[in-house]
């Protein structure tokens, strides 16, 4: 056994601990913070549904590109310089955000936020490795459970904020979250040098990703990757506004039915890891997460004004296609360098899939003018999630793919 299995959490750890943790905080802030006061926004601020739907393709767009970008920064530049640099830019882009004069400017602050935080995405696992690496499986709980929890407050508290103070306010006030994260690793950066090496972001290796792109397991694993992230942005972008206009929702409860939403991702993310690996799981929860979609949009299109709260947790079941996409990663690859490959593929793929949503619903509802259509576009995102769940259900390795 060695030493760094011996020591303690909080021995000499303490700034990394709250940093990563302080970073994990601010990794979905900006995601769910504006969806649930558009309609206070719009007052200053004209908003078409185009400009609503390119907002919400945004964060997908953004991880896609600086999922790519991010290890070669890191690698020249260092894990902790990189992330205050990006802690920073979110910092200007919350802020800048609060402060925007146009939808044009919204648009520009927005991208700011969204790159930082794809960067922040990639840098945390190896941070973890880095400053963990005898708790690896601990510290990544505790900051998946730190993205959970900042997913679902921002809706509970956007519309009373703005009430209080404004739009600008609610939207802007994260920004002081994001300045509060740099200092933990302001500290560590002018720490004497640590023993610890440095643990950065890997890269696929360029024959493994050229496999990736001519395997149906990699494929299944991105479709099934998507329709998470399809659903998860669309709604992020405009469930408040679908409430609101066929639920008869006030602003208050639609921001706590957005908040329901995306609360119902963290039993997910603690549960799907641990059952995926059983005999037969996969396919189960394959089933669930359909079955989830399915029921809740048939809800909402059909009796949206009854139990809409049940509607909403059934929808947000569908998300569990998250985690399981990713433990699958890992499951479905003999080798690092496989995982690393598949990852980088699947991620970077089903997120130029996942930046459609939005838009996609925006443009329907503009051009029928209500939201039944783009309700039953987002229902029939449980087809592909079935076709590439039945791929990823069988036992196989990426590697024994013929390539």
């Amino acid at each position: 056994m060695t030493n760094a299995a011996l020591r303690p959490l909080w021995a000499g750890r303490t700034l990394a601990l709250v940093g990563i943790v302080a970073v994990a905080f601010n990794l979905r802030t900006a995601v769910a913070s504006l969806s649930p006061i558009l309609v206070s926004l719009e007052r200053d601020i004209p908003l078409s549904a185009v400009a609503v739907g390119l907002l919400g393709m945004l964060p997908p767009l953004c991880y896609a590109v600086f999922g790519i970008v991010t290890p070669v920064l890191a690698r020249r530049f260092g894990l902790e310089a990189t992330l205050l640099v990006s802690l920073g830019a979110l910092a200007i882009g919350l802020a800048w955000r609060g402060l925007a004069p146009s939808a044009e400017w919204l648009l520009v602050a927005s991208s700011l936020t969204f790159a930082a935080i794809g960067v922040g995405n990639v840098l945390l696992p190896p941070l973890v490795k880095r400053y963990f690496p005898d708790r690896i499986g601990l510290l990544t709980t505790v900051y998946v459970t730190a993205m959970s929890v900042s997913t679902f407050l921002p809706p509970l508290v956007a519309v009373p904020v703005a009430d209080a103070a404004g739009w600008r306010v609610s939207l802007g006030l994260w920004a002081v979250l994001a300045l509060a994260s740099l200092v933990p690793w302001i500290a560590l950066l002018v720490h004497p040098r640590r023993e610890v090496p440095a643990e950065l972001p890997e890269e696929a290796e360029p024959g493994l990703l050229r496999r990736a792109f001519r395997s149906p397991l990699a494929w299944a694993l991105a479709i099934v990757f998507a329709v998470s992230g399809f659903n998860a942005y669309a709604l992020f972008a405009w469930l408040p506004l679908i409430l609101q206009e066929t639920a008869g929702s006030s602003p208050l409860e639609a921001g706590a039915l957005l908040s329901l939403f995306a609360a119902m991702g963290l039993p997910a993310a603690l549960a799907v890891p641990v059952l995926a690996e059983r005999r037969g799981a996969v396919r189960v929860l394959v089933a669930i997460g359909a079955a989830g979609i399915v029921l809740g949009y048939l809800g909402l299109i059909l009796v949206p004004s009854t139990a809409t709260w049940l509607w909403v947790a059934l929808i947000g079941i569908g998300p569990l296609f998250f985690p399981l996409a990713l433990v699958l990663i890992n499951l479905r690859t003999r080798t690092h360098a496989g995982a690393v490959a598949l990852s980088g593929f699947v991620q970077s793929a089903g997120y130029v899939a996942v930046a459609v949503g939005p838009l996609a619903v925006g443009l329907l509802h503009d051009a029928t003018g209500e939201w039944t259509l783009p309700l039953v576009l987002l229902l029939a995102s449980a087809v592909p999630a079935v076709v590439g769940g039945a791929v990823v259900s069988r036992p196989r390795f990426f590697e024994d793919e013929g390539g």
